[in-house]
């Protein structure tokens, strides 16, 4: 896979040699790449769940998703530009129509797929039936290692289903599926009890961040992990990391000390993408609002041109200069926190996430007044839906 250096503009990038070295690959990565290598799918907004936190506000099927000749033709683009394997997500994807033949199609066009459930359609037979594919793996979401912690965020029964999802699928022998956890003030403490569920299974770990996007700006406040469960978990993935899967959530805690497993880097729109169940491809999975949208896979030349020579990827593909965060200390390591969680919290992009920041730039971001106003609120998201009934009001100095 060749490295895609960024243009001096907002047209299209040039393929040219690498920078000279010596060089990080976490340092290449940033210019990004000729296809992307964490690419998320999301078929569908219909759910069964109403996850109270839930990205992209999920619950009803959008009429305007694309068909399953426009998906497989997704996929054939996916095949010509080598993308190594997809993950697919919703919603809840198990419930489209032509879900297991979408599935078929990518796996038997040289595209793994890795897809995301809550574990409701996974009955014993679907789960024989995973299991003799060497091309797909399932993650099963739960957010608490008790019904009632996760039966609050996901919503009643929820934790039940996906226990009896994982039970099926360790039956049918299939090794090393993952539990997905997003880590939220509630569960934090459970940490040990998500590996022992998982260990039973004989499942991995999969632990991810709560971002502030979707229904999750709504219990942004109360679910969000506090400054010292923060701590408490960079603790945890040190002594347990080479046996957890975080994807990168949170490269911002590495200022605490020793950087974490993963390429500790913001990845958005150079090596990952997401595209919405409406073909609409946005720079990550956690940045669905129209700031972030590159294109859509309709338009002519599809996903294809829109990776390559979108004026947004082009842009996000430039050295970037790191603002208030770059004198820190501590820059190299945690490159000032996740992008996405900055944005719909108000703070500016170039200075730190309030988490974990340990450096002079969170001083200096606080005396600065090119701070924005907090208004990146769930309704000005590119999506909709109505607020959850256990939505909490939102304070006005945020915590990203």
């Amino acid at each position: 896979m060749t490295t895609v250096l960024p243009s001096t503009s907002f047209s299209a990038p040039v393929v040219a040699a690498p920078p000279p070295q010596p060089q990080r690959l976490v340092d290449l990565f940033e210019f990004g790449l000729d296809a992307p290598i964490c690419l998320t799918w999301e078929l569908t907004y219909a759910c069964n769940l109403s996850c109270v936190h839930c990205l992209s506000s999920s619950g009803r099927r959008d009429p305007r998703e694309l068909t399953t000749d426009e998906a497989k033709a997704v996929i054939d683009e996916f095949q010509k530009m080598q993308v190594f394997y997809v993950n697919i997500g919703g919603g809840e994807p198990t419930v489209r129509p032509d879900f297991w033949e979408l599935i078929d199609y990518a796996t038997s066009h040289d595209v793994g797929v890795k897809f995301s459930t809550n574990g409701v359609k996974i009955t014993p037979e679907v789960a024989a039936r995973i299991a003799t594919n060497d091309y797909l793996d399932i993650q099963i979401s739960m957010d608490g290692a008790t019904p009632e912690v996760n039966d609050y965020v996901r919503g009643p029964g929820s934790y039940a289903t996906a226990i009896t999802a994982m039970k099926n699928l360790s039956e049918a022998g299939f090794k090393n599926f993952k539990l997905s956890v997003v880590c939220t003030s509630q569960n934090i403490s459970q940490l040990d009890q998500f590996k022992e569920i998982a260990d039973t299974y004989g499942a991995q770990l999969r632990l991810t961040r709560l971002r502030p996007s979707g229904r999750g700006a709504d219990v942004w406040d109360e679910l969000h992990p506090t400054k010292e469960q923060q701590r408490e978990l960079y603790d945890w993935l040190v002594a347990h990391g080479d046996n957890v899967l975080t994807g990168d959530s949170f490269f911002h805690l590495s200022a605490y000390g020793d950087a974490l497993p993963g390429l500790n880097m913001c990845g958005a729109g150079r090596v990952v993408c997401l595209i919405d169940p409406v073909g609409d491809v946005y720079a990550c999975p956690f940045m669905i609002h129209d700031d972030f949208k590159a294109g859509n896979i309709r338009s002519e030349g599809g996903f294809e041109e829109i990776w390559k020579h979108s004026e947004l990827f082009t842009r996000l593909r430039q050295p970037q200069s790191g603002g208030a965060c770059a004198s820190c200390q501590f820059f190299s390591t945690c490159k000032g926190g996740c992008m996405a969680a900055k944005f719909f919290t108000g703070l500016p992009s170039t200075g730190p996430t309030r988490s974990a920041c340990r450096g002079t730039a969170k001083r200096r971001c606080s005396r600065s007044k090119t701070r924005r106003t907090r208004c990146r609120s769930r309704e000005s998201t590119t999506r909709t839906a109505p607020r959850s009934s256990r939505s909490r009001a939102r304070s006005t100095s945020p915590s990203a």
